[in-house]
């Protein structure tokens, strides 16, 4: 034993662990509780009594931890009677306090969920909820949304509303819906969650709802009809709702409410959405793909002005690409063509995806009749037009240098057909839907015809099939965007040849076209012109958002954002996209503001 003390013996610390003694300590107080050994207080609920230990009830219960410790006269008693909470909810609850085990069941958890809401016991309350939550559907979704709300569990509640909004179409036809109470319907309708039918609808089921609850519902019609939102239902679907409503005064509040419901929209110019139904929704700016400093991303981000930053919302789900191309058709982003790198070789593909913000979900489309990649993409009257753009034959294929080849999905077909060509070959190019007049019209500007920048605009004509000629723009331009804004045509951004040097010029001016005179005008100049940005509008206000400003290798790249007004003809710099971006896509798409906190749970099967 001398050695162990000797002082130039090195002795080193060793820290030791047991990972086996929570779980023996446990199980020793468990063996106390049943042979009634060390036992210092009895709890009492129904007339059952339940021995236990302070010190094991004050280590995992909030409640009897301030009653044992705060000088409370319990702390004295050997006692303590529990009033409001069954004896079954205390015996389990007691089981999980020495065992940390718990049997959920839907026979059980209202009984575990109150004497955990009363002893306060923060761990077995979210149990409750979560298994709550994996236990919702249609049948039970009333009763959940009653026990969240009676044991204030928030997180809870917004699951259960998001719900009943995401499937009120099915959910309205079932005898339960009934019960809602009228703080609950109010609290349905003014919640403000994506529904899953029109607001015609959402006003028949809440009549459906008025009448079924008798005289002490309709009285309170008045509320709930002010969380209708009668300004997006069309007139001629209000004539027939009140035409069949059989009781008169809800159908004069309806009319009194629809008139100053639709008064207030049009003094502060709210323009309706094309939505099946707005509730819950926001209108977003999507940024598709692009290179960042971490490469080629498939990444989409959205940034809402209600909340002022950018999330990530989804991943295009291929691998990762550029050159593709965008647009959005009953608010649903298409994805369509593109290239990728294999092996140091650029491979074009037709693929297209598909993806419903309300869902979160994304699905396949029919391929094009041929790989694309740097084309146009836009959709006419309901079905989207691609125009163009490179593919891996056309080296092989002499008669591809001749013509633009174009083609034209049907989404309720799911399938493409081809429609007359162009002529000439056409790469890098932009377009932009007229639908202002009948026939809807299709513009194509600019781009490449092989090495050489155009200038030259034609338009498409969907009833005849046929292209026009339209005047050129004010100057060549390749890699731009075209966007429809009011009466105009604008085109922002892009490059051209530079005379004296052959090489890459930027465009920094926006110009717009007039439809009915066929003529250009520049609108503005851009005081930070870039290549590659993405380019989008919202209402009146054009942005400009990352790019890069020159062809340097180094710190060309940026994440700024810039904004021009075409209403005050005033240029603004927003904040900052969080990294530096270039060759992405950008576009509008609603997107429900409650993604941040929770997904809408799917209907079982």
């Amino acid at each position: 034993m001398t050695k162990l003390h000797d002082p130039d013996r090195l002795l080193h610390t060793v820290h030791f662990e047991s990972p086996s003694h929570t779980g023996t300590l446990l199980c020793g107080l468990q063996a106390l509780r049943c042979k009634g050994l060390l036992i210092d207080v009895t709890l009492i609920a129904e007339g059952e009594s339940f021995s236990a230990h302070k010190a094991v009830l004050a280590s995992c219960s909030d409640y009897f931890r301030a009653m044992f410790t705060d000088a409370m006269k319990e702390s004295r008693e050997s006692e303590i009677r529990l009033n409001g909470v069954t004896a079954a909810g205390i015996r389990l609850l007691l089981d999980y306090a020495y065992t940390s085990r718990l049997a959920l069941t839907l026979d059980n958890i209202q009984d575990i969920l109150s004497a955990a809401s009363h002893v306060q016991v923060v761990a077995v309350v979210e149990a409750c909820s979560n298994y709550l939550q994996a236990q919702l559907d249609l049948d039970n979704c009333i009763d959940i949304a009653t026990l969240a709300e009676i044991y204030s569990l928030t997180q809870l509640r917004k699951r259960v509303y998001r719900f009943m909004c995401a499937h009120l179409s099915e959910f309205s036809r079932s005898p339960d819906f009934q019960r809602l109470s009228l703080i609950q319907l109010e609290h349905l309708l003014a919640c403000d969650f994506p529904v899953d039918c029109s607001e015609t609808q959402v006003l028949n089921i809440v009549i459906q709802w008025l009448k079924k609850g008798g005289e002490r519902c309709q009285a309170s019609a008045l509320k709930i009809l002010r969380r209708v939102h009668f300004a997006e239902i069309p007139e001629r679907d209000l004539e027939s709702t009140l035409a069949l409503c059989s009781d008169p005064c809800i159908s004069r509040l309806i009319l009194l409410e629809s008139c100053f419901q639709r008064k207030m929209k049009q003094d502060r110019n709210e323009v309706i959405p094309p939505l099946v139904n707005s509730r819950g929704m926001e209108l977003a700016v999507i940024k598709v793909g692009g290179f960042g400093l971490g490469g080629i991303t498939n990444e989409v981000t959205y940034f809402l002005a209600s909340s002022g930053k950018w999330r990530h919302l989804t991943s295009i789900p291929h691998v990762e690409q550029c050159n593709f191309g965008t647009a959005v058709l009953d608010n649903e982003l298409y994805v369509v063509g593109g290239c990728f790198n294999q092996s140091l070789q650029e491979n074009i593909h037709p693929f297209g995806f598909r993806y419903c913000p309300q869902a979160n979900k994304w699905s396949t489309m029919a391929p094009m009749h041929r790989e694309r990649c740097r084309f146009s993409l836009n959709v006419v009257a309901g079905r989207l037009y691609a125009v163009g753009g490179s593919n891996e034959t056309e080296e092989d294929d002499a008669h591809d240098g001749d013509v633009c080849l174009c083609e034209c999905y049907d989404p309720v077909t799911d399938s493409w057909e081809t429609v007359t060509p162009t002529s000439g070959s056409r790469s890098q190019h932009a377009g932009a839907a007229w639908p202002q007049t009948s026939p809807h019209l299709l513009f194509i500007s600019g781009g490449l015809d092989r090495d050489l920048v155009l200038s030259s605009m034609l338009c498409y004509d969907q009833w005849t099939d046929t292209w026009q000629t339209k005047a050129p723009m004010l100057s060549p331009r390749a890699d731009h965007v075209m966007l429809t804004i009011g009466d105009k045509v604008y085109v922002c951004g892009g490059w051209k040849e530079d005379e004296a040097t052959g090489g890459r010029q930027l465009v920094d001016t926006i110009d717009a076209y007039n439809v009915a005179e066929d003529t250009w005008e520049t609108i503005t100049v851009v005081p930070t012109p870039r290549y590659h940005a993405g380019i989008v509008s919202v209402q009146s206000k054009i942005y400009f958002i990352g790019g890069f400003h020159n062809d340097a290798l180094f710190d060309r790249a940026t994440a700024s954002v810039d904004c021009y007004d075409l209403e005050t003809n005033t240029w603004s710099s927003k904040d900052k996209y969080p990294q530096d971006v270039w060759e992405h896509t950008c576009v509008t798409l609603y997107v429900p503001r409650c993604r941040d906190d929770m997904e809408v749970l799917p209907l079982a099967k």
